[in-house]
């Protein structure tokens, strides 16, 4: 039977089963994303944000923008009485960069106070550093190599001003400053300035800006979209969580409106269908051999498309182990791993795995997996898996976890099957639940920093090479062993043979991220070294990437490795427990360690060794070779070497995550 014209007569069906108390509603409609520009500054306005004429319940209060279009038009917003100009909004990641008008517009500050926000809205990031500001003062700070001086000061007749990249107010260095403030800045920009890298002065780095994370909507806001909603503002209630949905308003996802909604369309379904049941009947029949017949051509079009993706990742013969370069993938039914995880049983979470909740299963043929379900069949979470699936099936290495198949796409859930890692991650291990069981003894951890470059080496040596892209310890799992398995390949990237860079929005985790790549939104094989660089610092010192229980200064784990390390402050970082004061050995490896991570954490990444060399290096570090001729930075300008302070201000690496 062919059943188009069976279809065809159903599209022209009128909607009977549509109720006319499922109106579009009014303030879904109003809040829908709308264009705006300001000079050179085009904008999709949404939630928390309001312009003109956009109704109130939109936005959040204390989130008004507005346009001074003047002969050079800026984009304004008031904070805590304090108008800043707007530059960027970065609505995935909830960013914000803004520019202090108050100090922007003084070529050279004869006065200031310092900036101010609105925490109950704002929260600064890991991307920027505090720059003291100390002007007009009498006494002279010449004997303190980390205070510059204005240059538009000099000479001046009320005395000479200056600033620094700490908060340290050391007045009784400067006798009496008119005013004494700190402005926010760019983690990058800071260090271009105090360099004096391309000519910058103050007043350019201020007006760079610098990064705020606005807090309204945050976590739920996403929930709200994902489910089809658009986010708004109670006036009455600004705490509650406000989604606006095309037919009626929830306070906090629409799935809820829709399932109350579903059960009016149900009654109203059972009495339609009383008369037409066996015309709907036939139709269905019809709708369901057409669905199969799609069903067949995708599932052998994606199919096919992981064997060839397969067949086009070729391992270099020089540098891989002899056998197949394709690995075919397994797809599983939903009713195996349904029955494998007990329902998805709650007792069965292992925990979270990026994109989806992981559950302890046991496969039909014996064997404790790992299998990840998807939080929801959204476009970026199936991006992510698709992307796993593909990458993962390529590749066969001691120290990549190992994916044993998938669902197929007909599926009713889009799942994943990993070989399970029963131990925990790094980061449980070092600064997490684990932590205080002690088992990351320095030798075990030169073993994990060795293996976890042996495998990222091996992704940046496969044909064409792999970028992981979200190197940090809560993706490195552990065995029995303790042995390495590199997890998490959802933000992976395939780098073109022969190409320098690839040119994509940044994507990562705050604390390791490339800030090269943050800033010039160029991903290269050298983004996955700074990252990993921030791993060998964490296994220094047993501390994570991003604490905001730290000082301001310390809050980025670079940064303050960076600090440390430049001031001969190593044994301040260090976790104590490594014997770092008691066994020589020990403390010999760990200062080299912390010398490789210094140059992985360079800001610029031509002065970031390779993670080749980085693998050879911490082999070396392991086998007692502590020859400097092997272990010293290749490019210019970089510190001889951690044991003696380094006072260069040519080259200050960049503290950013």
């Amino acid at each position: 039977m062919n059943p188009m014209p069976i279809l065809l007569f159903l599209l022209a069906i009128p909607p009977l089963l549509l109720s006319s108390s499922q109106a579009t509603n009014q303030r879904f409609s109003d809040c829908a994303p709308v264009p705006f520009s300001c000079g050179n500054l085009n904008l999709s306005i949404s939630y928390p944000f309001l312009v003109d004429k956009r109704p109130s319940y939109c936005g959040y209060d204390g989130f008004h923008l507005t346009c001074d279009y003047s002969a050079d038009p800026k984009l304004i917003i008031f904070i805590k009485s304090q108008s800043f100009q707007v530059l960027d909004v970065d609505y995935s990641n909830n960013f914000l960069t803004v520019v202090d008008l108050a100090v922007a517009g003084q070529s050279c500050p004869q006065s200031y106070k310092n900036t101010s926000l609105d925490f109950s809205l704002f929260e600064y990031t890991e991307f920027d550093r505090n720059l003291t500001l100390y002007i007009n003062c009498t006494g002279s700070p010449n004997s303190i190599p980390t205070f510059y001086e204005i240059a538009c000061s000099l000479g001046a007749v009320g005395g000479h001003s200056y600033y620094r990249l700490d908060n340290s107010t050391a007045i009784d260095l400067f006798g009496v400053c008119s005013s004494i403030g700190v402005v926010p800045m760019n983690q990058t920009v800071a260090d271009m300035l105090v360099n004096s890298r391309g000519g910058m002065n103050l007043s350019e780095a201020v007006r760079a800006g610098f990064t705020v994370r606005w807090l309204p909507g945050l976590g739920w806001c996403d929930d709200c979209i994902i489910s089809g909603g658009l986010c708004g503002y109670n006036v009455s209630n600004p705490q509650e969580h406000t989604c606006f949905c095309s037919n009626g308003t929830a306070d906090g996802t629409c799935l809820s409106l829709l399932k109350e909604n579903d059960r009016v369309k149900k009654k109203v379904i059972i009495g339609v269908c009383a008369g037409i049941g066996g015309f709907l009947l036939a139709c269905a029949l019809c709708f369901l051999w057409y669905r199969r017949k799609r069903g067949h051509q995708a599932f052998s079009s994606y199919t096919n498309s992981l064997t060839g993706h397969s067949k086009s990742i070729s391992r270099k013969v020089s540098e891989v182990e002899v056998g197949s370069p394709t690995y075919p993938t397994h797809f599983f039914s939903y009713q195996e791993l349904l029955e494998a995880t007990d329902s998805f049983n709650v007792s069965k979470e292992l925990g979270d795995g990026g994109y989806g909740t992981v559950y302890k299963g046991n496969l039909r043929d014996g064997r404790t997996v790992a299998i990840k379900r998807l939080y929801d069949n959204n476009n970026k979470r199936v991006e992510q898996y698709v992307n796993e699936v593909r990458i993962l099936s390529c590749l066969r290495h001691q120290n990549l976890v190992s994916l044993y198949g998938c669902t197929s796409p007909q599926s009713r859930e889009l799942v994943l099957v990993y070989e399970l890692v029963p131990n925990g991650t790094v980061a449980d291990h070092l600064h997490g639940p684990r932590a205080k069981e002690g088992n990351l003894l320095w030798p075990v951890r030169m073993s994990i920093a060795i293996e976890t470059a042996d495998a990222l080496a091996y992704l940046h040596a496969v044909d064409p090479p792999i970028i992981h892209r979200d190197v940090k310890t809560s993706n490195i799992l552990l065995d029995k062993e303790f042995h390495v398995k590199v997890a998490d390949f959802g933000l992976s990237r395939l780098f073109p043979i022969d190409a320098t860079h690839v040119s994509t929005a940044p994507q990562g985790t705050p604390g390791y991220l490339d800030p090269d790549y943050y800033q010039c939104y160029q991903l290269t094989d050298k983004s996955d070294v700074y990252s990993f660089g921030v791993v060998l610092v964490e296994l220094i010192s047993s501390k994570p990437a991003v604490d905001i229980t730290r000082d301001r200064n310390e809050i980025n784990l670079a940064s303050m490795a960076i600090h440390k390390i430049q001031n001969c402050e190593l044994e301040q970082l260090v976790d104590p427990s490594l014997g770092y004061h008691s066994d020589v050995k020990v403390k010999t490896m760990i200062t080299l360690v912390a010398e490789l991570a210094f140059r992985c954490l360079q800001g610029e990444k031509e002065m970031r060794p390779s993670i080749k060399e980085v693998l050879e290096i911490l082999r070396g570090i392991e086998n007692h070779d502590t020859g400097h001729q092997d272990l010293q930075p290749s490019v210019p300008f970089s510190p001889d070497s951690v044991f003696g302070k380094w006072t260069s201000r040519t080259t200050t690496p960049n503290n950013s995550g």
